[in-house]
């Protein structure tokens, strides 16, 4: 029989090895944390001790053609303040009224969840010198507050190319969400922007925002267990964005905004006072490169430095300022009325539809489908005539008649060439926002009225409409110019393009866009040369006459006014020049501005003038026809 002695005997050994058990355990784990997985902690430790944030880059500047700046950076004093300071009302309201933004306004932005949360809030850019001096006399005051050097864009041509050029903002999330999942898709774990970045919002500020924004520097702060910064203890130096330069002529660039503008003032003085819209595009048409493009009304880029302010930005998106921020270049599309009956012409010369000396009979409306008959813009009509008259005089019964042929003829040639000069599709400009404009056809028809079967079909009088540039048919103006190009250069489709290169550090390219054939049409010369003995006509002794009488410079085109349900006419002029030798296609849009002979004509000249050296006087005339 056991003792009680030799009862705990037994029961102090079991709980000793337990207490080995307990030790050995904390021993292995103190083993591992410090040998095998040492350096983790340790960093994890450092990084609860250490902040990062970024300081952003200087942005590349955007050159014209000739090296000539369009837009640059400009140092301005700005007004930080770190978060904390949102907690001292009696600071804020010092400092709503030193620097003139309203309290609610200073809140909002030390609030912000955009920026990095230890990264002083910007509260003001462009900071007066006055109010500069007197923060930093009076330093002890605005504690959390600082006075930085910073660079804002600069526009030296105020809002010349303001739609090309685009401007510039805060990363929204949606555009710090499509780069993030841009970079897990190529395998890339660091992305280059964060919440509060300063990005291209539009144009070509936001197309080659990587190249013009650079890579940002960091400095490194050491915090104590409170996330209280309490010493500096690295920097990385920014590396600013590369310089861009663009095929656009400033020159070019200024006269084709102010033809539009002369354009609109013509039209109210001919009675049709809604045009307030509209726009113009230059194209090579041997390369395809922009040598201008306005857009009208138009926009200050610079109202969005340091966060465009509210009222502004409801102006600027408001239906009755009629959309400034929209480029309507690449933006709108339009039916392009008489302007396409050189594409028309064309088409039906390559499918052997019609031929230049093909014989027509216009006696002021056409009964080809039976009725009800449509009339002719000449409502007594133009007689007999050929092909080429009926270009010059922009007859409707022609192409009425031209539309029927292609309607009864198989497969839809007639949309086939139309696609064949890229219309019905976006051309690829390296600009955003561009849309696809239309070729209708009977597929489309079909989709489009899915719920309408009794509209579903496809009809004879749908080919005649989209033969003289009506009915469903859409077309931006650069979609327009890039097809009167092709017409010019014998059939290649050169894919538009705005950038010329960009430039290294030395001013060097280090990329540099060449001219790209999109697809080739393959025109007939004799055809070419057909539709531009029909062209050069009109501008001589046709519907554009009047607009170029007197010009030097031998100009084939065609005018165009577009009939718009609910609105005036539309006003357009397509052409190219010289004629005999092709260099640049233009075209002019006024919305609402009625014919395209006496208001979109005399702006095609005055920017022709310009292309070309050619003194100009503005032209004033009667031309009605469409």
């Amino acid at each position: 029989m056991t003792n009680f002695r030799q009862q705990l005997k037994g029961r102090f050994a079991v709980l000793g090895i337990i207490v080995l058990l307990v030790l050995g355990g904390l021993a292995a784990r103190l083993w591992s944390m410090q040998v095998l997985t040492g350096s983790t902690f340790a960093a994890a430790a450092e990084d609860n001790s250490t902040r990062q944030i970024t300081l952003p880059a200087a942005r590349g500047r955007i050159l014209d053609a000739k090296g000539r700046p369009l837009v640059t950076n400009r140092p301005v004093m700005a007004v930080t303040a770190i978060p904390a300071v949102s907690e001292d009302a009696t600071l804020v309201t010092r400092l709503s009224g030193v620097i003139d933004v309203p309290i609610a306004e200073i809140q909002k932005r030390l609030s912000s969840y955009k920026e990095q949360r230890l990264a002083p809030r910007v509260l003001r850019v462009d900071v007066p010198m006055q109010t500069v001096a007197y923060i930093v006399e009076h330093a002890a005051d605005f504690s959390g507050v600082a006075v930085e050097e910073s660079a804002v864009r600069e526009y030296p041509n105020k809002s010349l190319a303001a739609h090309v050029l685009g401007y510039t903002g805060e990363i929204s999330e949606e555009q710090l969400k499509v780069e993030q999942d841009a970079a897990a898709a190529s395998g890339t774990v660091e992305v280059g922007s964060h919440l509060g970045d300063i990005v291209g919002k539009s144009g070509i500020e936001v197309f080659y925002d990587k190249a013009l924004k650079g890579e940002p520097g960091f400095r490194r702060f050491q915090v104590n267990n409170q996330g209280h910064v309490t010493k500096a203890v690295a920097e990385g130096a920014p590396r600013a964005g590369k310089d861009i330069e663009l095929t656009i002529d400033k020159d070019v660039q200024a006269v084709a905004e102010k033809a539009l503008s002369d354009a609109l003032a013509e039209a109210h003085r001919q009675n049709f006072k809604k045009a307030r819209a509209g726009a113009a595009v230059v194209i090579d048409v041997n390369t395809g490169a922009i040598v201008a493009m306005a857009s009208a009304p138009t926009y200050d880029p610079g109202l969005f430095l340091g966060g465009i302010k509210e009222a502004d930005w409801k102006r600027l998106t408001d239906k009755s300022s009629e959309y400034p921020l929209n480029n309507r270049a690449v933006m709108a599309a339009y039916p392009a009325a008489s302007s396409f009956k050189a594409v028309t012409a064309m088409a039906a010369l390559q499918n052997r539809i019609a031929g230049p000396n093909s014989s027509f009979t216009c006696s002021g409306y056409w009964t080809g489908m039976g009725k009800p008959y449509k009339r002719c813009w000449l409502h007594s009509g133009h007689g007999t005539l050929n092909l080429i008259q009926g270009i010059v005089q922009s007859c409707d019964s022609v192409f009425y008649e031209i539309g029927k042929r292609f309607f009864e003829a198989k497969g839809e040639p007639f949309q086939a060439f139309c696609r064949s000069l890229g219309l019905g599709a976006k051309t690829g400009i390296d600009l955003p926002g561009e849309v696809s404009g239309r070729i209708p056809d009977a597929a489309w028809k079909k989709a489009y009225n899915v719920n309408y079967p009794e509209y579903q079909t496809w009809l004879g009088g749908d080919t005649v409409n989209m033969a003289i540039g009506q009915g469903d048919l859409l077309v931006t103006p650069l979609q327009l110019a890039s097809a009167y190009a092709t017409l010019a250069n014998g059939g290649k489709v050169m894919k538009p393009y705005v950038l010329k290169a960009i430039l290294g550090a030395d001013g060097k390219p280090v990329l540099e866009t060449s001219a790209t054939v999109s697809r080739d049409a393959t025109l007939s010369p004799a055809n070419v040369a057909a539709l531009r003995g029909a062209l050069v006509g009109v501008t001589t002794r046709g519907t554009g006459a009047g607009a170029f009488r007197g010009f030097p410079i031998t100009v084939a085109g065609k005018t165009g006014t577009a009939q718009v349900k609910g609105k005036d006419d539309f006003a357009l002029f397509a052409c190219y020049a010289p004629a005999s030798k092709p260099r640049y296609a233009v075209v002019v849009i006024i919305e609402q501005g009625g014919h395209g002979g006496s208001v979109a004509g005399p702006a095609t000249r005055q920017i022709l003038s310009k292309l070309f050296k050619v003194r100009y006087r503005a032209i004033h005339t009667t031309d009605v026809s469409r």
